[in-house]
């Protein structure tokens, strides 16, 4: 997405861009492809479900060009989450105007009961109310999302419901996550903006409802788009420019180009840029060696012979379970699913199971999350799959404590040479997919620049907290005994 995002704006700008893809099709970790079922229908797999956030705005904006009104997207109105205790959370019908949305969240909900909350640390819970990009990684990014928690002392199902859920999407458990991080996610989705959790879904697989129609369109702008393509390496060229190495069906070529986006998974540009001995200066490529990913991750996706109850969610986020993190009911919403569904009376339901320990056993995972998906919707007992596929990746970022520092900029030693990705630092308060499309487009307007061309807009929540009287609170509270022992504890 980092890439096609970047060669998207070069394009619009008559550049010539040349996209070089590992993959045997577009949309990195959510590219999709097609597989034959047992019952010898064909399906289009992929690496699980993924909410477009109405907060997305650069990725929404990138869409567009190809979707203007978005029509290959379904609204899910509401974001569901259920705790193992029985507690549950719902982020429909709460006020759109912040900090209306989280104080309403936090009066309504069981997981915030009034004889728990009397307990909180109010200064250190009103420093989720003052995030300003960067100085909040400087203030408690040397804290994890676990220590913050703990340290407000929320209520424990609230910590799992409330905030947990935000440090698991990033693949991470609370205790490996900047509390940073967790603090901008929640500044995003609920005091920076107003769109709430309210997010849309593709109607359809991701190549046919995104990736084909971007391909073309890039096609369209006359950039040259090459699938099962792996570059061996990059390097300067003595001069302007560099010579970027590749190979395509055991065919070896080498180009010069003006400029490079090094647009890989974190997982492999590490490998790459080793393969490139010559590129960037020492401090550069330490930073590169450095880049960490995040634990294993399972997608399960199940074609069942039944259909769950009527009632159930497309997407329920559940809490309090050993790995089980969501469920998604893939024929509520995408149309191949609901298509096979019809014809054989079944289901198609998926699991995601984050954070899981290094060096697991894919086997015993998939049980285990299987069972844990019966026990919060039973009509799965006894259920016989037609068949299954099953994903085991560890290839996402990862944002540890103290980190922000370390991380890779858009930027680097060598002019013409930027960097694109969601691991990349980009110091506005967007994450995960947007993050990766706001880096593309932050990498092609710094090519840009230095080609004397214009750049593209790029659009955020507010950098720092929307409410001035909310933040001069967070910081008296800072100034005062309390707040000093919240923020240099661990110090």
């Amino acid at each position: 997405m980092a890439g096609l995002a970047a060669a998207t704006c070069l394009a619009e700008r008559r550049v010539e861009v040349v996209v070089l893809e590992r993959e045997s099709g577009l949309g990195g970790r959510l590219r999709g492809w097609e597989t034959t079922l047992a019952d010898g229908s064909t399906a289009t797999m992929s690496r699980g479900f993924h909410a477009f956030f109405r907060q997305y705005y650069n990725l929404r904006a990138l869409l567009r060009r190809v979707d203007p009104g978005l029509s290959s997207f379904v609204q899910l109105e509401d974001y569901p989450l259920v705790h193992r205790a029985g507690h549950s959370d719902r982020f429909s019908g709460l006020p759109t105007t912040p900090p209306w949305n989280a104080f309403a969240l936090a009066a309504t909900s069981r997981s915030f009961p009034a004889r728990q909350l009397a307990g909180v640390n109010v200064p250190a819970a009103l420093q989720l109310l003052d995030v300003q990009l960067p100085e909040v990684h400087e203030r408690i990014g040397h804290r994890s999302a676990r220590e913050l928690l703990e340290l407000i002392r929320f209520p424990e199902d609230a910590r799992h419901l409330a905030f947990e859920v935000f440090s698991r999407s990033f693949f991470s458990a609370p205790e490996q996550l900047s509390a940073a991080e967790m603090a901008v996610m929640f500044h995003l989705y609920f005091l920076g903006s107003s769109e709430g959790l309210c997010f849309d879904v593709p109607r359809s697989p991701f190549p046919r409802a995104l990736w084909d129609p971007w391909e073309a369109h890039l096609s369209g702008l006359g950039a040259a788009v090459y699938t099962g393509t792996s570059v061996c390496g990059v390097g300067p060229r003595g001069g302007p420019g560099y010579s970027v190495a590749w190979e395509r069906g055991g065919n070896l070529r080498e180009e010069a180009f003006d400029g490079v986006v090094l647009a890989t998974d974190p997982a492999s540009l590490p490998a790459l840029v080793e393969r490139s001995p010559e590129l960037g200066d020492p401090a550069w490529r330490e930073r590169v060696a450095g880049v960490r990913t995040a634990p294993p991750f399972l997608v399960s996706r199940y074609w069942l012979d039944r259909p769950v109850r009527r009632h159930r969610q497309a997407f329920l986020g559940t809490g309090g379970h050993p790995t089980l993190d969501n469920i998604s009911v893939l024929d509520r919403y995408e149309d191949e699913a609901a298509q096979w569904a019809a014809h054989t009376g079944g289901s198609v339901v998926e699991l995601h199971a984050y954070a899981l320990p290094e060096g697991c056993s894919e086997q015993t995972e998939r049980d285990s999350l299987w069972h844990q998906a019966v026990s919060v919707y039973p009509e799965l007992h006894g259920a016989r799959s037609v068949d299954a596929r099953h994903e085991l990746r560890a290839d996402c970022p990862l944002f540890p404590p103290g980190g922000h520092g370390r991380r890779c900029g858009i930027t680097t030693s060598e002019p013409g040479l930027v960097m694109a990705g969601d691991h990349v630092r980009v110091d506005l308060p967007v994450a995960l997919m947007e993050r990766a499309a706001t880096s593309g487009i932050l990498a092609a307007n710094t090519l840009l620049s230095g080609w004397g061309q214009r750049g593209h807009p790029v659009w955020s929540v507010p950098r720092r907290g929307r409410h001035a009287p909310l933040r001069v609170l967070a910081r008296a509270s800072r100034g005062s005994g309390s707040g000093r022992r919240a923020d240099d504890r661990s110090r």
